[in-house]
C-alpha cells in the first residue's frame, strides 16, 4: 500500500473525527482540528508509537504535505479576504474603527512590551524588530472565519454586537496582515535576493497595482452582476490568487499575503461570492487544511513546556494575550455606549484566535524567529484562546435576543 495514502487517511480521519467532536461538544470543528493536529505529532502518538509515527511520516510524506498545505493556505487565505463586507465597514465604519482599533493595540502593546524579555528567555537567531513584531501579531490577531462560524451557529451573526464583533476582527486581520508583510520585507533572509528598501518600495507599488485592478475588476463585475458565475470565472479567480501569492512570495514578503489581497480585490457581489465559496469551501476545510493541522502538530512538542520556566512563561503570554484582546474590546465598546456585559463579549469575541494565528506561528517558526519552546506556548495560547470564547459567551448569557438590545 503506498505510504502517503496511509498517512493521509491517518491525517483526514483524525482531524475530521477530532472536528465532529468539537462540535458535539458546543465548539468550532477547527479547535478539534487543532488539537487532532498535536495529537498526530510526538506529544501523543510520536511518544506512544514512535516506530509508527516515523513510518507515517517520513521526509517524503512531509514534503507532501507541505506542499498540499501551502495550497490550502493559500485559498484559505482567499476566501476570508473575499469574504470581508466592504458595506458593513462603511455603514459602521466608526464603530470598526474605534473598537478594532483599541483590541488590535492594546495586545500589540502588551507584545511590543514583554518582547525583549520574552526573547531573552527563548534565544533565538533572528533581530530584535521582527521578534518583536511577531509576537505583537501573535498576540493581537482575531480568526475572522473562526470567529464567523461561532457567531453563526450561537445566532449572532446579524445582531449589532455580532456585526462589530466581525467587523472587528476583519479590520484586525487586515492590519495584522499588513504588519506581517512589513515583518516579512525587513527579514534578511525571506526567501528573497532584493534589498530591503527595494522590497519596500516594490511592496507598496504591489499595494497600488492591487488597489488599482480591484477598482477595474468592481468594474467590469458590475454590469454582469446578475449572472452567475461560471466555473471557468471560478478557476481564473484561483489562477490569480495563485499569481498574487507568488507575486508576493518572490517579493520576500509571503505567498499568503498575496492570497488575501487577491480575496479582497475579489468583485462584492454576494452572488459571486457565494458561489466562490460553495465551490472552495469544502475542498479548502475539509481535504487541504488537516494536512496544515499535521504539520503545526508534529512541529508542536508540548513536553518542552515541562522546562525550566517555560510554563509559567506560557501562562504569562496567555493572560497578556486574554487581557490585551478582552480589555480592547471593553475600552472600545463602553464609549459607544454599550453595556459591560455585551463589552466584555466583544472582547470575549475578539480573543478568538485558531487557525489564523497558526498560521502566523508556523511562518514565524520556519523563518526562525520563534523557536520549538515558544512556538509550543503560543500554539497552547491560539488553542486554550479559542475554546474560551464559546464558554464566555455563555457565562455572560450572550444569545440572539439580549444581544439585539
Amino acid at each position: 500500500m503506498n505510504p502517503l495514502l496511509v498517512s493521509m487517511l491517518v491525517v483526514l480521519s483524525t482531524t475530521l473525527l477530532c472536528g465532529w467532536i468539537a462540535r458535539r461538544l458546543g465548539q468550532a470543528s477547527v479547535i478539534g482540528e487543532m488539537t487532532g493536529g498535536i495529537l498526530l505529532g510526538p506529544t501523543l502518538l510520536g511518544r506512544l508509537l514512535p516506530s509508527t509515527w516515523h513510518a507515517l511520516f517520513t521526509p517524503a510524506t512531509l514534503s507532501a504535505f507541505d506542499v498540499l498545505s501551502t495550497l490550502g493556505l493559500v485559498l484559505y487565505l482567499f476566501l476570508i479576504g473575499s469574504s470581508l463586507d466592504y458595506s458593513h465597514m462603511r455603514q459602521q465604519k466608526k464603530t470598526a474603527a474605534a473598537a478594532g482599533l483599541a483590541s488590535l493595540l492594546l495586545p500589540f502593546a502588551l507584545g511590543v512590551i514583554i518582547a525583549r524579555p520574552t526573547m531573552a528567555r527563548f534565544p533565538t537567531s533572528a533581530a530584535v524588530l521582527p521578534f518583536t513584531l511577531f509576537l505583537g501579531i501573535s498576540l493581537s490577531i482575531t480568526a475572522f472565519p473562526v470567529l464567523a462560524r461561532i457567531l453563526e451557529e450561537r445566532g449572532l451573526m446579524s445582531t449589532p454586537l455580532g456585526v462589530t464583533a466581525l467587523l472587528c476582527a476583519a479590520a484586525d486581520d487586515v492590519c495584522a496582515w499588513m504588519l506581517l508583510a512589513i515583518a516579512m520585507s525587513i527579514m534578511p533572509h525571506s526567501g528573497s535576493t532584493l534589498s530591503m528598501p527595494l522590497r519596500m518600495v516594490l511592496f507598496a507599488a504591489y499595494l497600488l497595482v492591487a488597489f488599482i485592478v480591484a477598482r477595474g475588476t468592481r468594474a467590469i463585475a458590475n454590469r454582469y452582476r446578475d449572472r452567475s458565475l461560471p466555473a471557468s470565472t471560478v478557476a481564473g479567480a484561483v489562477l490569480v490568487a495563485l499569481l498574487s501569492a507568488a507575486t508576493t512570495d518572490a517579493l520576500g514578503l509571503h505567498s499568503l499575503f498575496g492570497a488575501f489581497v487577491a480575496g479582497l480585490a475579489f468583485p462584492r457581489i454576494p452572488k459571486w461570492q457565494k458561489t466562490l465559496n460553495d465551490s472552495l469551501q469544502v475542498p479548502v476545510t475539509s481535504l487541504l487544511l488537516p494536512f496544515f493541522f499535521a504539520l503545526t502538530g508534529l512541529r508542536t512538542r508540548l513536553d518542552l513546556l515541562q522546562g525550566s520556566g517555560v510554563l509559567p512563561w506560557t501562562l504569562l503570554l496567555l493572560l497578556l494575550a486574554v487581557v490585551g484582546k478582552v480589555g480592547g474590546g471593553v475600552i472600545a465598546a463602553r464609549p459607544l455606549g454599550e453595556s459591560w456585559r455585551n463589552s466584555f463579549a466583544l472582547g470575549a469575541m475578539l480573543n478568538t484566535r485558531g487557525l489564523v494565528e497558526l498560521i502566523v506561528l508556523n511562518i514565524a517558526y520556519t523563518q526562525g524567529v520563534f523557536g520549538p519552546a515558544l512556538f509550543a506556548a503560543l500554539v497552547v495560547v491560539a488553542l486554550v484562546t479559542t475554546i474560551m470564547t464559546s464558554p464566555l459567551l455563555t457565562l455572560l448569557r450572550i444569545n440572539y435576543h439580549n444581544s439585539a438590545a
